[in-house]
C-alpha cells in the first residue's frame, strides 16, 4: 500500500472515531435530542444601589403590624446584619420598618424573608433560605396576629386600619399554608392563595377565593439570586417568562390595593433587577485540591456541561428545560401547572401580562438544569431540597429516605458539601425531618452521576467548590 493510501485510510480512521466518540458523548443523556431551549427576553435596565436600597427599606409591601407592636412582640434585634440606622436597625434583616402615608410607623416583611440566609455567622444576601419553617404559620399567626388584633382594634384604631390589609391576608392564606417539613419553601403555594383572593383585571382583594384552591402544598428550595443573571426564564420549571420585574415584585399581592399601587411598586422594578444580577456567589472559604479539582473539571464538561453549561471567562450557559423523560425528579411541581390551568390563565389575562413589560407563564413538562455558580452554599439540592449534599447528589444509592438536621445549631458539611444529617429508619412524626415519601417530597431523578465512579465524584465535588 503506498503512503499516500495510508495516509488517506489512517484519516477515514481517525475521522471516523472521532465521531463515533462524538456521538457517544453527545448520547449519554440525550439532552441534546430531547432538551427545550428557553429563548431570552430583553429586561429592564437600572441602578444596583437604588434597587438595594428600595429592598431594604423599601414599602412595596404596604401593610403589616404597627412598630410599637412589633417590638413590644419580638423586641429590638440585636443583630443589624443590614447596617441600616433608624427603626430599621431595630428589626430584623428580613423586615422592613416603614411610614405609611398617613404617617402610621409600620414593620412589613421583605424579599430576604426567602432570599437571605445565616451562614456560619454572616448574612448572604441572595442565598435561598433554607431555614424557613413553613409548618406552624396558622399557629404563628393566632399567638401573634390575633391578640396584637383585637388589642390595636381597641386601643390604637389608626394602627389597626394600617395594618388590616396585612392582618386580612394572613388570616386567610395561614391556615393552608403549612408544609410537611422545616426547611422547604411554600412561596410558590402562597402565590397561588393570593391569586385566588384577586381580582385579574383591578388586583382588588375578595374575602372568597374566586378561584377553586387545590389541596396539596408543594415544597420547593429556594434558588440562589445570583443565577438570575444567566437565566432566560424564572422558577424551576421555567415558566416564568418575559419581564422578570413583574415577577420579582408579586410579593406586593399581600397587600397591594389596586394597580395603580401596583404600578408605583412596580416603577422601581428595573433597579431591584439590576442590583439581584450584581451579586455575586460567595467562595469556598477552606483550600481545595487544584490537581483534584482539574481532574474533576475534565469529568465535568464530559457529564455535565450539557446541561448546566461551563465556567470561567469563555462560560456559557444553554438555558436547557430539561424534560420529565430525563431528569425523573419529583413531577409534582411542574404537573401542578397542568392540573390547575386557571391560575396560569389569571395570571395571562392579569395586570402583570400587560403594559410595555408584560410578563406571562408558560408551563413545562420538566425542569430547567440551573446554573451552578456557587453550589457549594446552596445545600439541600433539587427543586425541592430532598437530598442533603452533593456527595449523595452524584450517587443517588447513598440518599436517606427519611433524614434529619439541626435547624437550631445547624452545621456545614464542607468536605460532602451540605447539612450535616442524620439518617432516620423510620419516618418520625417529626418536622425537622425530610420524608422523601411524601407527594412532592421525593429525592429520586438525576441519576446522572451514578455512570462516575467514586474516585471521580470526588473530584467532580472538588471542582464544583471552584464555581
Amino acid at each position: 500500500m503506498s503512503l499516500k493510501r495510508k495516509l488517506v485510510v489512517l484519516l477515514i480512521l481517525t475521522v471516523t472515531v472521532a465521531f463515533c466518540v462524538s456521538a457517544i458523548n453527545e448520547n449519554k443523556t440525550g439532552v441534546e435530542e430531547n432538551a427545550v431551549f428557553i429563548p431570552p427576553h430583553e429586561q429592564q435596565n437600572g441602578d444596583a444601589q437604588k434597587g438595594y436600597e428600595y429592598l431594604v427599606t423599601g414599602d412595596y409591601v404596604k401593610s403589616g403590624l404597627p412598630y410599637s407592636y412589633f417590638i413590644l412582640i419580638n423586641g429590638k434585634s440585636k443583630s443589624n446584619y443590614l447596617e441600616r440606622s433608624g427603626r430599621n436597625a431595630n428589626v430584623s434583616y428580613n423586615f422592613n420598618a416603614v411610614t405609611t402615608e398617613k404617617g402610621i410607623d409600620l414593620v412589613v416583611p421583605n424579599c430576604l424573608q426567602c432570599h437571605a440566609q445565616v451562614f456560619d455567622g454572616k448574612l448572604y444576601i441572595g442565598l435561598g433560605n433554607s431555614m424557613a419553617d413553613f409548618t406552624q404559620t396558622t399557629k404563628l399567626f393566632d399567638l401573634v396576629t390575633k391578640a396584637a388584633a383585637k388589642v390595636m382594634q381597641t386601643f390604637s384604631p389608626n394602627q389597626y386600619e394600617a395594618a388590616l390589609p396585612a392582618l386580612r391576608t394572613f388570616k386567610t392564606i395561614a391556615p393552608q399554608l403549612n408544609t410537611e417539613a422545616v426547611g422547604v419553601n411554600a412561596a410558590d403555594r402562597l402565590a397561588l392563595l393570593l391569586v385566588a383572593h384577586r381580582n385579574p383585571e383591578t388586583l382588588e382583594w375578595s374575602n372568597e377565593p374566586l378561584l377553586q384552591i387545590p389541596a396539596e402544598v408543594i415544597p420547593t428550595d429556594v434558588p440562589a439570586w445570583w443565577l438570575l443573571k444567566k437565566k432566560n426564564a424564572m422558577f424551576y420549571n421555567a415558566f416564568g417568562r418575559g419581564d422578570f420585574g413583574k415577577f420579582l415584585l408579586l410579593s406586593n399581592l399581600l397587600t397591594v390595593k389596586d394597580t395603580t399601587e401596583a404600578a408605583e411598586t412596580f416603577s422601581h422594578a428595573g433597579d431591584v433587577l439590576a442590583y439581584i444580577k450584581s451579586i455575586q456567589p460567595p467562595k469556598y472559604p477552606y483550600p481545595i485540591n487544584p490537581e483534584l479539582a482539574s481532574d474533576g473539571e475534565e469529568i465535568f464538561i464530559n457529564y455535565c456541561s450539557r446541561c448546566h453549561g461551563t465556567y470561567g471567562d469563555e462560560g456559557k450557559y444553554p438555558n436547557l428545560l430539561i424534560p420529565e423523560s430525563i431528569i425523573q425528579t419529583d413531577s409534582l411541581l411542574f404537573k401542578s401547572n397542568y392540573q390547575n390551568p386557571e391560575f396560569i390563565e389569571w395570571f395571562n389575562k392579569s395586570w402583570y401580562a400587560r403594559g410595555d413589560y408584560a410578563a406571562r407563564l408558560e408551563p413545562s413538562n420538566g425542569y430547567i438544569a440551573p446554573p451552578l455558580d456557587g453550589i457549594w452554599i446552596t445545600a439541600p439540592y433539587l427543586h425541592n431540597g430532598s437530598v442533603p449534599d452533593l456527595e449523595t447528589l452524584l450517587n443517588s444509592k447513598l440518599r436517606p429516605r427519611y433524614w434529619q438536621r439541626d435547624f437550631k445549631k445547624p452545621e456545614y458539611d464542607y468536605e460532602s458539601v451540605g447539612w450535616k444529617y442524620c439518617v432516620k429508619e423510620i419516618p418520625e412524626n417529626k418536622k425537622n425531618i425530610y420524608n422523601t415519601d411524601k407527594p412532592g417530597y421525593g429525592n429520586y431523578g438525576h441519576y446522572f452521576g451514578d455512570v462516575l465512579t467514586e474516585e471521580e465524584r470526588k473530584a467532580v465535588i472538588e471542582y464544583l467548590k471552584t464555581l
